[in-house]
């Protein structure tokens, strides 16, 4: 075992590159959250907790399992983990061999499945969304036929971002997709005042497909000069290509299993009353906003950094202890205060993003009571994505399928039970059952995070213990959010906007100053960067 003296270089070493290619992974991740988020509000103006916004959101997840199953995940788990060994192991050449054959394979596999996609959406929505009936079902099937080509221009996109991060080009690859919602909100602010709901939904449709071409278009140029050439080869033959596909594919089935929870989660909505589909959709855009931008964030700048690790077993294992560990500090401190404030405060920040026209005050509400469901496991669905990438970085794409099949088959018994039956049984209205779905997704992520953490730790052994740590974390975020919503009381109601503005900022301001106060190192580094960016 290495001696406390190289561990504590190592350590600083560490935290040091991860910080700054993380930043750069949250800058880009930011600012795409924040033209979704605006995207999501206008949406929701124009929608509201509607029957086509029910429709909407049903139909965006059918295609989407394509862009899931094929995309950023699964690609960034199977490719960059070979792709950035070999550039760290100098044979630039082999590596863009690699790259041209992911690319050809990728291309032909995913243009013969939007076919078949298009084909076969009828089929498909009986199985997804069978409470949908007559025109509701109708204007479904229209508008996954219209979502599926977009998809595949998106799964080409998750190629260029796997070259990307591979060279350490995080900033470009996750603030693309600021283009796709801008073209949804350019169509939506268009077209909104002119078009029925149902006619809207035709047309935002296809504005969704022009900014998937756009989000590919403005990533390509950079990736061809990174790849240095692209061109069309299956390459079966070279070792790598063959490693990559076979790490695909178990990926693939994980992905695929995590996919199939969500959708059963919407089946299960799709049996609640109307508006359930939608204030899913719009807490899991609240929802996922943390994760990503601080999961992913970590994660995504860990991957390629653990995967280029070169040494022995025993210094391979060292980095990753150090990378984990400080990945741990890092996503926790910014994910907890984020479960506390949608537990606490979830109505001031689902009405400042979607109040608006068609969404009043009481779909705030509703959104709220979904949200707090989902911050059972916010904390657990962050850190699993660095344990996943931890595994991955490893050449393991196995051990997190197994545990992600166990996750699925807990959130599918107890989000049927949770939803239809527990409603029933407390003597509370039906449309409540689908915060029952986010809190069983919760408890079963905790389940994985257990099983993943407690499988790498037999691995490579175990990280610095983090339970103080997480405990002044709830503490100061609990502290926090006694003194919003005080402050939120003395108010009353007033515009969401200015009501998140009071509220919000002192809640962020009581948690760092608290974290300060513990002297965590965390809250420290982030008041040292936004002082130097005041200065």
């Amino acid at each position: 075992m290495p001696n406390p003296t190289e561990a504590s270089h190592t350590q600083k070493r560490v935290t040091s590159a991860a910080g700054g290619s993380a930043i750069l992974v949250a800058a880009g991740i930011f600012l795409s959250r924040i033209a979704g988020l605006i995207r999501e509000h206008v949406f929701a103006h124009y929608f509201g907790n509607s029957d086509a916004a029910d429709v909407f959101r049903a139909a965006v997840r059918i295609p989407n399992f394509l862009q899931n199953l094929f995309g950023e995940g699964v690609l960034s788990a199977s490719f960059i983990p070979v792709y950035a060994r070999l550039r760290a192991l100098g044979e630039d050449d082999e590596a863009s061999d690699v790259a041209d054959a992911i690319a050809t394979l990728l291309a032909l596999v995913t243009s013969v499945l939007v076919l078949i996609g298009v084909l076969a959406t009828p089929f498909i929505i009986d199985a997804i969304a069978p409470g949908f009936h007559g025109a509701k079902r109708e204007l479904t099937i229209r508008l996954v036929r219209i979502f599926f080509p977009g998809a595949g221009l998106l799964v080409m996109s998750a190629w260029c971002l796997g070259i990307l991060n591979s060279h350490r080009r995080f900033f470009l690859s996750y603030s693309a997709s600021i283009a796709w919602n801008a073209a949804m909100i350019a169509t939506l602010t268009g077209f909104g005042q002119r078009h029925s709901q149902e006619a809207l939904a035709v047309i935002t449709a296809w504005g969704s497909v022009v900014g998937s071409a756009l989000q590919l278009g403005v990533q390509l140029p950079s990736t061809l000069r990174l790849v240095r050439r692209l061109r069309i080869q299956l390459g079966l033959k070279l070792a790598p290509v063959r490693e990559v596909i076979r790490n695909f594919f178990p990926v693939l089935v994980g992905r695929g299993v995590v996919q199939l929870s969500a959708y059963i989660d919407s089946i299960i909505a799709s049996y609640l009353p109307t508006g359930a589909v939608a204030a899913l959709g719009y807490a899991q855009i609240l929802y996922t906003l943390p994760v990503s931008l601080f999961g992913m964030s970590v994660s995504a700048a860990e991957l390629p950094a653990m995967s280029g690790a070169l040494g022995s077993e025993s210094e391979i294992a060292t980095e990753l202890r150090a990378r984990l560990g400080n990945g741990v500090r890092q996503i926790a401190f910014l994910v907890v205060p984020s479960a506390v404030a949608f537990l606490a405060l979830g109505d001031v920040i689902a009405a400042a993003i979607y109040q608006s026209g068609r969404f009043n005050r009481a779909d705030a509400l509703y959104v709220w009571g979904v949200l707090a469901g989902s911050a059972v496991g916010l904390l657990a669905s962050s850190l699993g994505r660095l344990y996943a990438s931890t595994y991955y970085a490893l050449r393991d794409t196995r051990t997190p399928l197994r545990f992600a099949v166990i996750r699925v088959a807990l959130t599918t018994v107890l989000g049927v039970f949770c939803a239809l039956r527990f409603p029933q049984i407390l003597g509370i209205d039906r449309h409540w059952g689908v915060a029952g779905l986010t809190v069983s997704a919760g408890i079963a992520g905790w389940i994985e995070f257990l099983l993943l953490r407690w499988k790498l730790r037999r691995r490579i052994g175990p990280t610095q213990p983090a339970s103080a740590f997480l405990a002044k974390l709830w503490l100061s975020a609990a502290l926090a959010a006694l003194v919003a919503w005080a402050i939120k009381w003395r108010m009353g109601h007033s515009h969401p906007i200015i009501e998140a503005l009071a509220v919000l900022a002192p809640y962020g301001a009581v948690y760092f100053l608290i974290t300060s106060m513990w002297q965590i190192p965390e809250a420290r580094r982030v008041l040292g960067r936004v002082s130097r960016m005041v200065r």
